[in-house]
């Protein structure tokens, strides 16, 4: 099961191995922050991974930060996104 560094089953995901390799292939640089975040790297991926030198967000003591919470899926309602959030923590902490 390839993981990413939020907690999400890159295999599970429409867009994994079409226009995704999975976040650690691409170190953060994935198609969707390309898109709509500054510098075109995941925050998620770069705070944990590349700044804090941990694994996965699953290392921090701080999850879920506010940084993880505000990364939402503009096509998810608010429930769905904090069931996600709880359901990613889950497979983090294993």
């Amino acid at each position: 099961m390839n993981i990413s560094a939020c907690g999400l089953i890159c295999t599970e995901c429409e867009f994994y191995n079409k226009t995704c390799a999975g976040c650690y292939k691409v170190s953060g640089k994935t198609f969707w922050a390309k898109e709509v975040i500054p510098g075109g790297i995941c925050p998620l991926f770069d705070c944990s991974v590349n700044i804090r030198n941990y694994k996965s967000c699953g290392d921090c003591k701080e999850l879920p930060c506010q940084k993880f919470k505000d990364l939402k899926d503009p096509n998810i309602s608010e429930d769905e996104h904090m069931k996600m959030i709880k359901n990613r923590i889950g497979i983090l902490k294993k």
